[in-house]
């Protein structure tokens, strides 16, 4: 679901942290971050997990990844160019309900089994994710969000879509 956790994610983090100067790009990277890597893996061996959501999906991996930034980083430009990656992830698990999953969210701190999907196949999860009303509402919701703030940004402008793909940063206000 990409267009869902990187719309969802930009809009939400917009508003809450009222930085028109984010990073976007790193942002979006936190966002996806835990299906790019779990999906793979998941998918690959399904026999023995029957599900997507692994340890990436977790509050151990979230806590790693800004561990991650707090380590690598100093203060200053660094930190908040790659602090964003540590807020995505965290945005990721909120927008994925992991509360409803406390085996995989608490992961490896309840036990090292991840939280089945309830699919005894990977034809029949991919069926479900395919023709799920929800998924496609959210990834809906997100790609409309996405374009309009690409509208409201001018990124048909190759001038602005230049500066958003050197800098992460788009030229839409953030409203009240």
């Amino acid at each position: 679901m990409f267009f869902w956790h990187a719309g969802a994610t930009i809009a939400l983090i917009r508003y809450a942290f009222r930085d028109e100067r984010m990073d976007l790009r790193f942002l979006v990277l936190g966002a996806v971050l835990p299906d790019l890597l779990d999906t793979p893996v998941g998918l690959a061996l399904w026999d023995r997990f029957h599900a997507v959501r692994l340890a990436a999906h977790s509050l151990t991996f979230a806590a790693l990844v800004m561990l991650a930034v707090m380590v690598a980083t100093r203060r200053g430009r660094p930190r908040k160019r790659w602090m964003p990656v540590a807020v995505g992830v965290l945005m990721h698990l909120f927008l994925d309900g992991m509360w409803r999953f406390p085996a995989t969210l608490w992961w490896p701190f309840l036990g090292t089994a991840f939280a089945s999907s309830g699919f005894a196949t990977v034809g029949e999860y991919l069926r479900w994710l395919l023709t799920d009303w929800r998924t496609w509402l959210g990834e809906t919701v997100g790609f409309v969000y996405l374009v309009v703030l690409a509208r409201r940004s001018h990124l048909g402008e190759p001038e602005r879509l230049r500066r958003f793909l050197r800098t992460g940063v788009v030229d839409a206000p953030i409203g009240p």
